[in-house]
């Protein structure tokens, strides 16, 4: 009986609250793809906290000569035997330097503040030249077929075919002078290892991009728009483009971190950038000084492996995100 009772009860109850919504006495809270996105995301704590670490090092990136100034530390290329011991060795962190000197007396901490300008800059603007690039071309040819799908996935196929260090280190050497390649387009240091992350990234995007374009041409809506006379960029701008942003999302943020390792790689090889602080270029130097100043490699070290685990986990969280199902799944 008391059983019988309690469901008559929820669905006398089920029913009235379906009559307030009929009615409208009870608001419907209608969410849009952002705000369902972000309720998801924020549920992830190991996520929100990496998030939190990357604001905070864009912050310090942006303000890092403020923040060396407020330090006291010295300018990251300012050299000093003063700062070296009396064997000319380098010193260990001190309250004059936070972080220790090098083996030429420059302030590590300085050049941790400046290396992390140049591991975000190389990897936004990579990424996001690969990504523009990749998502072009891998709508074309997904939605056009044909021959120009065929030109696209064999130029595809051929960059992939090249490994990216040894591609690297190969254009890096070719473009080493000062006159640089392209007629001076490609200059060495950051241009041309931003020119190496382009080249070698956008091929993974463009083939990504091109096989959920083959999907979404075939569904119903596009051939509904195709029928009401709607020309080729209106379909490709308007309606496939649009379901393409959350896998365009969590790609590029999972290609930024791989970025970063392949700058500092390529800077720990000696031929990536040269002409200002790098994470890389420090891990490099810091091999031949292990161990006799430990913190040239740890600090430096640290930054990087933090800036990789921190983007690693924002990328993780935000396919969790939009892709719920697939996670639920795992």
């Amino acid at each position: 009986m008391s059983t019988g009772t309690g469901a008559s009860d929820l669905l006398h109850a089920e029913d009235h609250g379906v009559d307030e919504i009929v009615a409208g006495k009870a608001p419907v809270a209608a969410r849009s793809p952002l705000q369902l996105f972000w309720r998801r995301f924020r549920q992830d704590k190991v996520a929100l906290t990496a998030l939190a670490f990357i604001v905070l090092l864009i912050v310090i990136a942006t303000l890092a000569p403020v923040i060396r100034s407020i330090a006291g530390a010295p300018e990251p290329s300012a050299t000093s035997t003063d700062a070296l011991d009396d064997f000319g060795l380098p010193s260990g962190p001190s309250s004059a330097h936070l972080f220790g000197v090098d083996d030429l007396g420059r302030d590590i901490f300085s050049r941790v503040l400046y290396g992390a300008r140049t591991s975000l800059l190389v990897a936004f603007i990579g990424t996001g030249l690969s990504v523009l690039i990749g998502v072009t071309a891998g709508m074309i040819a997904g939605y056009f077929r044909g021959w120009v799908d065929t030109l696209i996935a064999r130029v595809i196929d051929i960059l992939l075919a090249f490994p990216v260090l040894l591609l690297g280190i190969g254009l890096a050497s070719a473009c080493s002078t000062k006159d640089g390649c392209l007629g001076g387009t490609l200059q060495p240091g950051l241009t041309i290892v931003i020119f190496i992350i382009v080249l070698s990234n956008w091929p993974y995007v463009a083939r990504i991009i091109r096989g959920q374009v083959l999907s979404l041409r075939e569904k119903e809506f596009v051939e509904a728009s195709r029928s009401l006379g709607a020309g080729h960029g209106r379909i490709i701008f308007r309606e496939i483009l649009p379901n393409l942003v959350a896998p365009i999302i969590v790609y590029a943020s999972l290609f930024i971190p791989a970025n970063i390792l392949l700058e500092a790689s390529l800077s720990f090889l000696g031929v990536g950038v040269v002409d200002q602080p790098s994470w890389g270029q420090m891990l490099s130097k810091a091999t031949t000084l292990l161990d006799t100043a430990w913190w040239y490699m740890f600090f430096p070290g640290m930054a990087l492996l933090l800036t990789v685990l921190a983007f690693n986990l924002v990328g993780d969280g935000m396919q969790d995100a939009l892709n719920p199902k697939s996670s639920k799944s795992r």
